[in-house]
């Protein structure tokens, strides 16, 4: 694998993060599972060690550096000490932005402390039960009643939505005249008319509280509107490489320690008088991941690059999600194979993961999506072949 490009930094912010894993969130995992929802101190805790969100200005008690890498060394390691569950990422990375972003300066001085700090915790709120990937099909309303809007809506298969104190609800703010018209709306934990529904059970990644979220004439003051309550649905697209990057980094993580559980245990494993790794079999399998897993962490990589740059694209983020989803549930699928009946076994990693992998050919656009983004922009007139790309 050829080198990486981290600075010395953070090799170090790395070494300290996965040191606070190992004491403050693996030991408590197994529980949090159970429970079906991530304890609120271990946000807490992360803030304190200055780990839940470290892009936000000193003022506000984060490093005020905004390179991606961090984030990623962030989501690597969730991945590899099995702790993706509690994906605070999705606070600090998916959600938190939009403050900065579109955020006025009076917004974020009001909300960004308390979510460094782990006090304050983040949701957003797109999905509905008719609406996925199709934004256009947003049924929620804000509509302008001059000093506040008022919001009517469900959403649906909300990730921190039982814990969330903050929530970024998208609406629609002229469904007659105007239907593809958004705004972004912070509704703040206790706000009447907000309610939630049970824990939703779910096929993975059982640590994170999932749930659906009612708004019943929930008086939304203007001071709780992110910028121009009509432009909404830009600024969600504005956000949309970044978001499938992330997940990106999360699959190919993911995917990366599934291979190494699995060849560990092709190792150990005992059959016809030798170990599972010694048969060709065994070994051309593994090898065939291991190349695909080396190329996409490069353009992965890659990714981030552009992405530190401000020149990643739609495109080359539907790129990247698409394939790291498909290779992560390929590699889980191979796993739970060769780990043979161990695999089927909830006491074993691969198992969990299996399942856990799922979900991500979904979230975040689904493949089918991601194929569509793509596939239009083969066929923009603009598209410069590929031999031509470095001239472009």
């Amino acid at each position: 694998m050829l080198k990486r490009d981290f600075t010395e930094e953070q090799h170090m912010f790395r070494s300290a993060y996965r040191k606070f894993l190992q004491q403050e969130i693996a030991p408590h995992m197994e529980r949090w599972r159970e429970q079906g929802i991530v304890d609120r101190e271990a946000f807490r805790r992360a803030g304190d060690q200055g780990f839940l969100m470290v892009w936000p200005e000193e003022a506000y008690g984060g490093l005020g550096d905004t390179d991606f890498r961090f984030e990623q060394i962030i989501i690597e390691e969730n991945q590899y000490a099995l702790t993706a569950d509690w994906n605070c990422t999705l606070h600090s990375r998916l959600v938190g932005p939009y403050l900065k972003r579109f955020g006025s300066r009076e917004q974020q001085q009001r909300w960004l402390p308390g979510c460094v700090a782990g006090d304050t915790i983040l949701a957003i709120a797109m999905t509905e039960p008719d609406a996925g990937s199709d934004l256009a099909g947003i049924r929620t309303t804000a509509i302008d009643q001059g000093d506040h809007f008022l919001l009517n809506g469900t959403k649906t298969y909300i990730s921190n939505g039982l814990n969330a104190d903050l929530v970024i609800v998208a609406a629609k703010t002229d469904p007659l005249n105007k239907p593809r018209q958004l705004g972004l709306f912070v509704v703040e934990r206790g706000a009447e008319g907000f309610a939630r529904g049970a824990p939703l059970k779910k096929m993975g990644q059982k640590a994170q509280d999932t749930a659906e979220l009612f708004f019943q004439n929930v008086i939304v003051p203007r001071e709780n509107v992110l910028c121009d309550p009509g432009k909404g649905f830009a600024y969600l697209m504005e956000g949309l490489a970044e978001e499938r990057l992330i997940a990106a980094v999360e699959c190919l993580a993911a995917a990366q320690k599934a291979f190494d559980i699995t060849l560990e245990f092709t190792r150990e494993r005992k059959l016809f008088g030798g170990q599972l790794g010694d048969l060709q079999n065994t070994q051309f399998k593994l090898s065939e991941l291991r190349a695909e897993l080396d190329m996409q962490q490069v353009y992965i990589d890659q990714c981030v690059t552009a992405l530190n740059g401000g020149q990643l694209n739609s495109v080359d983020a539907a790129k990247a999600k698409l394939v790291t989803s498909e290779l992560l549930c390929h590699v889980v699928d191979e796993g739970v194979q060769l780990h043979g009946g161990a695999g089927y076994m909830d006491e074993y990693p691969i198992c969990r993961m299996y399942t856990d992998a799922r979900v991500t050919r979904i979230y975040a656009g689904t493949s089918e999506v991601m194929k569509l983004i793509v596939g239009r922009d083969l066929y923009r007139q603009e598209t410069v072949p590929f031999i031509d790309r470095d001239l472009a």
